[in-house]
């Protein structure tokens, strides 16, 4: 395990919801977080679970906080859905997309046969963070289950953080299906390593160089400690921290934010 100085970090994998900004407030710290990670020479990239949106839809509420981006800034476990379909023969096979019209789209532009129809002979059922559910849907998703196809889900979260609390996320809405079937699904994204290991494969960087930050103890920080990096904690978000000491991986560092973090990295004291 790395555990090396914040001085040797050039890779920042950086989770988005409750770790940057919540809803659409950005939190302090987080512009000059980005640009002191420009002027070291580093490199940033943005590491989400969220499966209901498209890296478009990312690019644009960025601009709307204030931060230029572009879809190499980012690494979505969608991103890593489709990586793993790929590595498991399901490019011809036939997958009933659970989830809203952009994760739909995000599969079938990546090249994959899709359909919402449960009389179709589907081969595997994959989920995502669906923001248009409907009981439809978990209906089709229990009829397909109970009829034995695969069952594979972009991410384990919860919930989502929101301005006035939480919604279930994906992980909730697997558990409510496997309530009702009896039926659990390989989950992809964090804490799997799969998206930390690559992101430091795609720019060249290595586990000492690389940093994970985020607010979640079981996906972000269990998926940097499980690719072997550096993790960091942030309290901006869902995790506490109790919630910090209570699970198997456990941060190497806990900040109350990223400004706190960005303190430490410069050597500046808070005022």
């Amino acid at each position: 395990m790395p555990n090396t100085p914040l001085s040797g970090k050039r890779l920042f994998l950086l989770d988005m919801d409750g770790t940057i900004y919540l809803d659409e407030q950005l939190f302090d710290g987080t512009v000059d977080f980005l640009n002191y990670v420009r002027k070291i020479g580093g490199k940033y990239l943005f590491l989400t679970n969220n499966s209901s949106r498209s890296v478009e839809a990312y690019i644009e509420k960025m601009r709307r906080l204030g931060i230029a981006a572009t879809a190499d800034d980012f690494l979505t476990s969608v991103d890593a859905l489709i990586v793993y379909l790929n590595a498991n023969s399901y490019r011809e096979k036939l997958l009933y997309a659970f989830g809203t019209a952009s994760f739909r789209k995000q599969l079938a532009d990546a090249g994959f046969r899709i359909t919402q129809n449960r009389d179709d002979a589907v081969d595997a059922l994959v989920c995502g963070f669906d923001t248009e559910l409907n009981f439809q849907k978990l209906e089709n998703a229990c009829i397909l289950l109970n009829r034995g196809v695969d069952f594979i889900a972009a991410n384990p979260d919860w919930v989502c953080p929101t301005w006035y609390g939480y919604v279930p996320d994906c992980g909730s809405v697997c558990e409510m299906l496997y309530r009702a079937t009896g039926r659990k699904p390989i989950f992809i994204g964090k804490p799997q390593p799969e998206m930390a290991l690559l992101a430091m494969g795609k720019y060249g960087f290595s586990k000492e160089e690389t940093l994970l930050i985020g607010d979640r103890v079981y996906t972000d920080i269990a998926c940097g400690i499980r690719a072997g990096i550096d993790a960091a904690l942030v309290l901006s978000g869902e995790s506490t921290m109790a919630d910090a000491f209570s699970q198997p991986e456990k941060p190497t560092h806990i900040y109350d934010n990223i400004r706190a973090l960005l303190n430490d990295m410069t050597g500046e004291k808070e005022s």
